[in-house]
């Protein structure tokens, strides 16, 4: 890429994440062409879809996330790796109301540009979990599909005005009921099979 349009291109994406920070998921790409005075033909010579201006917004989130599951396995104990890691996840569908629903949909769809990124994440928060799982300080009868499912319920918690006062606390909860050997599980329950992570 020429040095500007790279220059146009990380304009580009520094006004929509401003936007889409402020909108949520369903911003106006014509409010972000505007705010970035240039036309709406030229933002979507580079981002052709919404979902293609969302993936590179997220990319690099995604790519950081995925990149600390990987550091925190080896440098903390599972346990303390996996809640960290939760955490940080939760905190991150934060930064842009709506996108849960996007990533969700987007890890059934291989088409969809979000598709690998978050088929990646959610593949090392479930290595995070089988991890603490393997060290028994993890319920055996959760995965990585299910782990992602608490994130996104947590998130759309905190997208809720009237809830999200809750949502700390909740998250709370949750991470440790995901550590907690609950008396249905016994310690005894068979572990399901790893591969729908």
């Amino acid at each position: 890429m020429r040095a500007d349009a790279k220059k146009n291109y990380d304009h580009l994406l520094a006004v929509a994440r401003a936007v889409v920070k402020e909108q949520g998921a369903d911003a106006s790409l014509r409010d972000i062409a505007r705010r970035a005075d240039v036309g709406l033909g030229t933002l979507y010579r580079h981002f052709p879809t919404r979902e293609a201006l969302l993936e590179a917004l997220l990319r690099t989130s995604l790519d950081e996330m995925t990149a600390q599951a990987a550091e925190l396995e080896t440098s903390s104990a599972p346990a303390d790796a996996l809640v960290t890691w939760f955490r940080e996840a939760v905190a991150f569908t934060h930064q842009f109301q709506g996108v849960t629903a996007l990533m969700t949909a987007a890890l059934d769809d291989p088409k969809s540009d979000l598709h690998a990124s978050c088929v990646t994440v959610r593949a090392a928060g479930a290595r995070l979990l089988a991890r603490a799982q393997d060290a028994g300080k993890a319920r055996s009868d959760i995965d990585g599909a299910e782990l992602f499912a608490l994130i996104a319920a947590l998130a759309w918690l905190g997208d809720q005005p009237s809830l999200n006062r809750h949502a700390d606390h909740l998250l709370e909860i949750i991470a440790s009921a995901i550590l907690t050997d609950r008396a249905g599980n016994g310690g005894q329950a068979q572990r399901r099979t790893r591969g729908r992570s």
